[in-house]
Parts: structure tokens; C-alpha cells; sequence
């Protein structure tokens, strides 16, 4: 895959706080590399159900979610499906 970015500094404000942060080129398009190298860690839990992840569910005595990590350096993938059962952490209405 492949990813690019570009910071919105649509303001003086923010172009001269980024000039404070080193930025040089505040248009400038950063690659993946750019963006996040080395020993990077991803991580994403579902809140509906998608393609790539399930939905947070709401059972009777707990709550699943399904959370994916990816780790660059090793190239390991992890899912994790996980039962909550401690409501009082979650403000549930």
C-alpha cells in the first residue's frame, strides 16, 4: 500500500508555528516514510462492523471488540477479540 500527507496550515498562524517547528516547506506532500519510520506500531478496534474489523457488540453480561496491531519491524499481525466484562470502566447510557 501506499500513503501520503500533507499538513492544512490554513492559517498564518499555524504556517508560522509550524516555521517554529522546523517545518521549511509548509505545501510540502510526505511519503510513508516521511510520515512514520522505524519501529512503528499500528493499532485499530472496530466500532461497526467493516470490512477488515467487527463492530463493538453488546451483550447481556459483556461487550466484544475485535482490535488489530500491526508491528513494521517484525511484519507480525495480531488480532485481538476481547470479552469486556467490567461495565463500571465504560459509560454505557
Amino acid at each position: 500500500g501506499q500513503m501520503q500527507g500533507r499538513l492544512i496550515l490554513d492559517t498564518q498562524a499555524k504556517i508560522d508555528r509550524a516555521g517554529k517547528m522546523g517545518v521549511k516547506d509548509p505545501k510540502k506532500k510526505y511519503d510513508m516514510k516521511e510520515l512514520a519510520s522505524g519501529d512503528v506500531i499500528v493499532c485499530a478496534t472496530g466500532v461497526t462492523d467493516g470490512a477488515l474489523l467487527k463492530g463493538v457488540k453488546f451483550h447481556p453480561k459483556l461487550i466484544t471488540t475485535e482490535t488489530i496491531i500491526y508491528r513494521s519491524v517484525t511484519g507480525t499481525v495480531r488480532r485481538i477479540f476481547a470479552e469486556h466484562r467490567q461495565f463500571e470502566k465504560f459509560k454505557l447510557d
